[in-house]
C-alpha cells in the first residue's frame, strides 16, 4: 500500500523588511522637513535676512494687523520647524505687546511650539528605541529619562540647554508628554519673563534703531536673568551630588 505524499507548506516566516520599507514614512516626512528648513535658510541668506531682521519685519507685520496676537502665536507655534530663535520671538513681544500681554502670548506660543516639536521627535523615534533597534547606552539612557521625567526635562530648562533640542530629544526618547509638559512650562518662566520683559523696555522704532529703554522694566529683566542663572547653577550642582551620591 503506497503512502499519501503531503505536499509541503510553504513558509509562513516572512522575511524581515529592510530599514527602507519599515521606516519609508519617516524618511519621506524627514525630505519634506529637509526641504522646508533648507528652503528657509536659503530665502534668509539669500535676501541677507538675520534673525533680528526678520524680527523687524515680523514686528512692522503684527503692529498693523487686527489678528496680530493670533499671528504672533501661529508664528511661534510653528518656528520650532524652521529653527527660528525662540529668544528673538520673546523679546518681540514685549516690544510689541507689552510685559503683561507679552507674557501671555509668548506663553501660549511656546509651550504649543513645544509641542509641534514633541511630536515631530516622537514621530521619528518611534520604533528606533525598542528591540535591536538602539543600541544599549541610548536604551538606558532613555529609560533613564523615562523613570524621572519631570526633574529631567526640569533641569534641561534651567541649565538652558537649546529649548528646541529639549523638544525634539522628549520626543524622540518619547519621555511622557504630562510631565514633560509641566516642566516645560514651570522651568521655562524665568527665561520668558527676562526676555519679554527686556523687548518691553526698548521703545522706539526697531526700523529706525532703538530711541530709548525704560531703565526699571530693563533692571528687572536682568534681575530674573541672572536669579534664572543662580537657579541653573544650583539645580546642576544638586544634580552631580545626587549622581556622585548613586556611584
Amino acid at each position: 500500500m503506497s503512502e499519501e505524499i503531503v505536499p509541503a507548506r510553504p513558509s509562513t516566516t516572512a522575511a524581515p523588511l529592510s530599514p527602507l520599507r519599515r521606516h519609508w514614512q519617516k524618511l519621506l516626512a524627514l525630505g519634506f522637513w529637509m526641504l522646508l528648513l533648507g528652503g528657509y535658510q536659503w530665502y534668509a541668506w539669500h535676501h541677507g535676512l538675520s534673525p533680528f531682521a526678520a524680527a523687524q519685519r515680523l514686528v512692522a507685520l503684527l503692529s498693523t494687523s487686527a489678528y496680530g496676537p493670533l499671528l504672533f502665536i501661529a508664528i511661534y507655534t510653528l518656528r520650532p520647524l524652521v529653527l527660528f530663535s525662540a529668544t528673538v520671538l520673546s523679546i518681540a513681544a514685549g516690544f510689541l505687546f507689552g510685559p503683561l500681554w507679552g507674557i501671555v502670548y509668548t506663553l501660549i506660543g511656546s509651550n504649543l511650539s513645544a509641542t509641534v516639536a514633541y511630536a515631530v521627535g516622537r514621530f521619528f523615534g518611534h520604533g528606533l528605541l525598542e528591540g535591536d533597534h538602539a543600541a544599549g547606552i541610548v536604551r538606558r539612557y532613555a529609560a533613564r529619562l523615562r523613570d524621572n521625567s519631570f526633574m529631567a526635562v526640569l533641569t534641561m530648562r534651567f541649565v538652558f540647554l537649546p529649548y528646541d533640542l529639549v523638544n525634539y530629544l522628549a520626543g524622540f526618547l518619547r519621555i511622557q508628554y504630562q510631565p514633560f509638559m509641566l516642566a516645560t512650562i514651570l522651568g521655562s518662566l524665568p527665561g520668558t519673563f527676562s526676555f519679554v520683559l527686556a523687548g518691553a523696555s526698548i521703545h522706539g522704532d526697531l526700523s529706525d534703531g532703538v530711541d530709548s529703554f525704560d531703565p526699571r522694566v530693563f533692571a528687572a529683566s536682568a534681575i530674573i536673568f541672572v536669579s534664572s542663572l543662580l537657579i541653573a547653577r544650583y539645580v546642576r550642582r544638586r544634580e552631580h551630588q545626587r549622581s556622585e551620591q548613586k556611584e
